[in-house]
């Protein structure tokens, strides 16, 4: 009962840590510990992009599991996102699809080490990533059509007036609902993951508390009860480190998909 009795302060304790607090200055003119390890990702996605071109340059055949693991990345972007999708454009559009992919990839990854915070576990975050993959597949439509080109193709053709204004109307909204969803649902993923493992983590450093305390049967029974709860975490954990991935994977999909509806053919 005592550990069931402390739960609610540490899961408050817990959920005011997720809320965005400033690292450095304040959160008007600051960082935020969501920004700081958003840079953090930025700057290892750096690293690991100059190192792979190093290491692959004058290789005909890769060769070491650094240059193999990133060929394999970077190999799985090209085939089972792009290619798939977008036909003979790929290339043209791989660079920014390539950095959205692991940019989210390696943020969500990073929220899992203890006592870091993943920069799209902040809706700031993901609705700037989601708002340049919004203007991205808003600018190959136009460069496709024309503006007004573009404009009036999110209405199909063959709907008679005024049916077609409504349609127009409903895609419109269904556009810009893009936005919203892209940011939405990798934040919601990415924040309500995080939490959970924390709260299995408070679970198990309750009820093995008492035994460092002071070793009794009755904190015994509890240290037990804390291995159930380890072991039950060591699941979320890895089931995270799947949802961490496939993230990625869906955010970067659904953005390929909304190109590829931009720059189809009539």
């Amino acid at each position: 009962m005592d550990a069931f009795s402390k739960l609610p302060d540490e899961l408050n304790a817990l959920v005011e840590s997720f809320k965005s607090h400033a690292a450095w200055g304040n959160l008007q003119v600051g960082v935020t510990q969501y920004s700081f390890y958003m840079y953090i990702a930025c700057i290892l996605l750096l690293v690991l992009v100059f190192r792979f071109c190093a290491k692959q340059k004058g290789q005909l055949v890769p060769k070491g599991r650094f240059v193999n693991a990133m060929e394999y990345g970077v190999e799985f972007v090209r085939d089972s996102i792009l290619s798939d999708s977008l036909g003979d454009t790929w290339r043209k559009h791989f660079p920014f699809l390539a950095t959205v992919f692991f940019f989210v990839l390696i943020n969500n990854m990073l929220g899992l080490i203890p006592g870091m915070h993943p920069g799209t576990g902040c809706i700031g975050t993901t609705a700037a990533v989601a708002l340049m993959s919004f203007v991205y597949f808003i600018v190959v439509g136009c460069r496709k059509r024309g503006v007004w080109g573009y404009i009036k193709s999110l209405a199909p053709k063959g709907v008679a007036f005024p049916i077609n204004i409504l349609v127009w109307l409903i895609e419109v909204f269904s556009t810009f609902l893009r936005l919203i969803t892209l940011a939405v649902r990798l934040f919601c993923n990415m924040y309500a993951g995080h939490i959970v493992m924390g709260t299995f983590a408070i679970l198990a450093s309750l009820f093995f508390e008492p035994l460092l305390q002071q070793v009794t049967a009755q904190a015994l029974a509890g240290s037990l009860a804390s291995v159930a709860w380890i072991a039950v975490l060591i699941i979320i954990y890895l089931v995270e480190m799947l949802v961490a991935f496939i993230q990625a994977y869906v955010f970067t999909l659904l953005s390929t998909v909304y190109v590829q509806l931009a720059e189809q053919d009539d």
